[in-house]
């Protein structure tokens, strides 16, 4: 079960072979304040999570959360379309690390582990008139930074270095991981 409206993250998953029912949280992510910006996005993730697997007894659950580490600020989904073109205008030329919590739950054993994935993302130069271009697209209030790499302003992104399913919205090599960690094999999920 995933634990987000992203459809980057379900289109991600499905891509990978796993066919994740998608039950939105509906987590008040203002709730959290925490200075460390990877224990913020990792506790978001958890709390996203646990609030969809609470209550359920046989699944496993998937909660996520991004958000890019740029010049020392956390920057999430912009709340308008000048903060679009204010935000491009720092990012363009310079670089910042896409932070991606992930926790899984396995509601039958009540266990839970959690990790953070990162990637160092390097962006391009667009123009003024670029930006304003994508800070009008639904796209560029939907995701974090922002920017996609697998979207409208892949354009935009000169390099990562990393994966590139964290910076999309999941790390299936890290769900794999704690996937291991809850005694589940990736290929026993696939559909």
């Amino acid at each position: 079960m995933l634990a987000s409206a992203s459809p980057a993250r379900l289109r991600l998953l499905r891509d990978a072979g796993l066919d994740p029912r998608v039950v939105v949280s509906g987590f008040d992510e203002d709730s959290l304040a925490l200075d460390d910006p990877r224990v913020l996005v990792e506790q978001l993730a958890v709390g996203k999570a646990q609030l969809v697997a609470a209550p359920l007894r046989s699944e496993l659950v998937l909660g996520c959360d991004s958000m890019l580490l740029f010049d020392g600020e956390v920057l999430g989904r912009a709340g308008s379309r000048e903060e679009v073109v204010r935000r491009w205008r720092r990012l363009r030329g310079n670089e910042g690390v896409l932070l991606t919590g992930h926790c899984l739950i396995d509601t039958a054993s009540s266990q839970q582990v959690s990790a953070v994935g990162e990637s160092l993302v390097r962006f391009g130069s667009p123009d003024d008139d670029e930006i304003a271009a994508y800070a009008g697209t639904e796209e560029a209030l939907a995701v974090a930074g922002p920017f996609t790499i697998d979207g409208r302003a892949a354009a935009f992104v000169d390099s990562i270095d990393g994966d590139a399913g964290n910076v999309i919205g999941v790390s299936l090599p890290l769900l794999r991981e704690l996937l291991g960690k809850l005694g589940v094999r990736v290929t026993d999920l696939w559909c």
